[in-house]
């Protein structure tokens, strides 16, 4: 008989993690949790290599296939980004059973592919942190607020402006632009669209502006919150506009409210946001 422990698979749909990952995480989560309410499962799948990913393809696909299946796990969270989710995200989508549906799937970055594709077909996920952000300086941080999320739906790690009765979704920029038109990309009518972007150029981040904001689909957003663009190589040219001045030129022509600023990025700080209802969660 199954006790009352929740129970966390991790696996890897792009790049791999680390075992120092893995312990520290899991250490992490023992000093937090010492009653033992939870329990982290790195599934071995994690750990592969090959080439760029963590394991080929079909490794990766049947690793989180098997973990969003399996009746005993309660949430998939995925180790970190990197590149690899969309090469796999519609072989996943078509395997899964009805235990699938009784999971919270978190993560971020190039994992907005699977969120994507899990969302559109009904299923519960989040943007939220990872347990490759242990390896960050003040990284204890960002992983104990994906804990707290995961394991107690704790409030206080959600980004602020989640709120019961509106919809919110939160992407990567580029992930976004690259899987609008996809069998993947998900309705987000009525949404708050909260965007990120890293160590990408401000040349770059007008261009996927330019995509998501033309999108008509896309204009029917409640409106678009940007969260922070680190690491922003130099252009030379100065592209002479700040990110947020990308935001508001898009969004303007678009016809698509422009909200403000959203408390997410990838950083020890990135919040934690539901896909639909804040309080559906």
């Amino acid at each position: 008989m199954r006790d009352n422990r929740l129970r966390i698979a991790v696996v890897a749909p792009a790049a791999r993690i680390s075992e120092e990952i893995a312990a520290r995480v899991g250490a992490l989560a023992e000093q937090l949790y010492p009653q033992r309410l939870a329990e982290l499962f790195f599934h071995p799948q994690c750990f592969l290599t090959s080439g760029h990913f963590a394991g080929d393809d079909a490794a990766r696909s049947d690793a989180f296939i098997a973990a969003a299946n399996d009746p005993q796990f309660d949430a998939v969270w995925i180790g970190r980004g990197g590149y690899g989710s969309c090469r796999i995200a519609e072989a996943v989508i078509a395997q899964l059973a009805a235990p699938a549906r009784d999971k919270l799937y978190m993560g971020y970055s190039d994992a907005g592919s699977l969120l994507a594709a899990l969302y559109q077909h009904g299923l519960r996920v989040a943007h939220g942190p990872m347990p490759a952000d242990i390896l960050r300086p003040g990284g204890e941080a960002a992983v104990a607020r994906g804990l707290a999320y995961l394991i107690e739906r704790d409030r206080a790690a959600l980004e602020p402006h989640v709120a019961a009765g509106t919809k919110a979704a939160a992407f990567n920029l580029t992930i976004l632009s690259q899987l609008l038109g996809t069998p993947i990309e998900p309705d987000l009518s009525d949404h708050v669209l909260m965007l990120e972007e890293d160590s990408e150029h401000m040349y770059r981040i007008d261009r996927y502006f330019f995509h998501i904001t033309s999108n008509p689909a896309i204009r029917r957003v409640a409106g678009i919150r940007l969260g922070r663009c680190s690491n922003i190589p130099a252009n030379v040219p100065d592209f002479a506009q700040t990110e947020e001045e990308v935001a508001r030129t898009w969004c303007a022509r678009a016809g698509i409210p422009y909200l403000g600023r959203a408390d997410i990025g990838h950083d020890i700080d990135n919040k934690v946001v539901p896909f639909g209802d804040g309080h559906a969660t």
